[in-house]
């Protein structure tokens, strides 16, 4: 007697519902703006203070702080520590707002220099193609999209980075996995506590530049 496995499972279903029959679309995702003031509210309470609100239990350097920036940085501008797991959002008058973040799993992670071209308030999302091929059972059933929610794996707010024309498909975004700010955990994307992805978010503007530096250097703000 041959043992089904979960790939036998997947790789025979996928022979005996191959597509939607022809002519028949698939429902683009959504995110319905009705709820996305109760969204925010779920996920930044009114009882919410960055510098004092963890019910994640995150180390404290990885709450929101007003640092000191160094001079000649660009005001509006991030940058990110990808050795500290350090957002820092570069302020008018010589500051910058520090953010605890988690960054991309072994060598997804791609530092450079990019441009935020987009903002998105409760974004939907698909995995790319390039992660559905890495990790099927993780990422296939979400191929034709998840819609905008406290369970999307890009959260409350995305900031999507491009290289000249290019989305690059990367970006910072807010995380329902928390407690995973501080590692490495995504698959090329920075990650940020909802709560604080929506203050960075009130913030920042496109058009800034957004540094992305690698993991064996340690930069500071």
């Amino acid at each position: 007697m041959t043992r089904l496995t979960r790939r036998h499972f997947l790789g025979g279903t996928a022979l005996l519902f191959s597509g939607p029959l022809a002519g028949q679309a698939i429902a683009a995702p959504v995110s319905d703006r009705s709820k996305w003031d109760a969204w925010d509210l779920l996920v930044r309470p009114p009882e919410y203070d960055p510098a004092s609100y963890n019910p994640w239990g995150l180390h404290p350097r990885l709450l929101p702080v007003r640092v000191e920036a160094k001079a000649g940085l660009t005001p509006g501008d991030i940058h990110v520590d990808a050795v500290a797991r350090y957002l820092y959002h570069i302020e008018e008058g010589g500051t910058a707002m520090r953010y605890g973040v988690a960054i991309a799993k072994g060598n997804l992670y791609e530092p450079g220099t990019y441009s935020l071209r987009r903002k998105a308030k409760w974004p939907t999302w698909r995995p790319t193609d390039a992660m559905i091929e890495r990790e099927p059972g993780k990422y296939a059933r979400d191929a034709d999209g998840v819609d905008g929610g406290p369970r999307n794996p890009l959260g409350a707010r995305a900031l999507y980075l491009y290289e000249g024309n290019r989305d690059t498909y990367l970006r910072i975004h807010g995380t329902p996995l928390p407690r995973s700010i501080g590692g490495r955990a995504s698959s090329g994307c920075v990650r940020m506590v909802m709560a604080h992805i929506i203050d960075l978010y009130e913030n920042v503007e496109t058009g800034k530049t957004v540094y992305l530096y690698p993991p064996e250097d340690s930069v500071s703000a």
